[in-house]
């Protein structure tokens, strides 16, 4: 993963594959667009650097936007953009699971020069937010526990305290990673795959 500088991001690629250092890297699909972000972004008063192989602008040390490249798009990325207001209708969800970040997608020069007043705003809001400490509103409804792993947390309270003891971030990971599973007995695979990380107090995405 290219963590270098965003220099070298635009140059060299992201390092997420096999295709780092060469021009077949998606990054080089969208640098006119990229380098358009860019401009914008160092305009302001975010400190540029380099995060998870992708240019991340960040105030007092908090992530605030990212830029992320994609073989359909590229895409500028709101850390709490389920906090701002969209009236121009950019913004849209990275996923169905995804609660606080938002982000617009880019897939030619001209869709940012028609939108350029738009994403400045929206960029100038969000740095706003982190100034002023706001939190993300979200729901809380109450997450679905998969029937397969709800028999296991019954049946160890030793798992149950610990997987209550994550954060809530955490304990959402490995819930859609379990409900992921279409058949029961996939579900089942998967909550084994998951204890262990549990146990040591981590996500299921997240690494030793």
């Amino acid at each position: 993963m290219n963590n270098t500088s965003v220099d070298s991001y635009l140059r060299e690629g992201c390092g997420r594959c096999e295709h780092f250092q060469t021009p077949a890297c998606k990054v080089h699909l969208w640098t006119p667009i990229l380098l358009g972000l860019r401009e914008l972004l160092r305009k302001t008063d975010l400190e540029e650097t380099m995060k998870w192989g992708s240019p991340c602008y960040t105030l007092n040390r908090k992530n605030v936007v990212m830029l992320a490249s994609r073989k359909d798009c590229c895409a500028l990325s709101f850390f709490k953009g389920a906090a701002l207001v969209d009236q121009a209708g950019l913004l849209e969800s990275p996923g169905p699971n995804s609660r606080y970040a938002r982000l617009i997608r880019f897939t030619n020069q001209g869709e940012l020069k028609s939108r350029r007043r738009q994403v400045k705003e929206l960029v100038e809001q969000a740095i706003a937010l982190e100034r002023a400490g706001t939190k993300v509103v979200v729901s809380q409804a109450p997450e679905q526990v998969p029937a397969e792993f709800e028999q296991r947390l019954r049946a160890e309270p030793s798992l149950q305290k610990a997987f209550m003891s994550l954060t809530p971030g955490r304990r959402r990971s490995h819930l859609i990673y379990i409900r992921g599973g279409k058949k029961s007995e996939t579900r089942r695979r998967r909550v084994e795959k998951c204890i262990p990380k549990i146990f040591a107090g981590r996500g299921f995405n997240e690494r030793v």
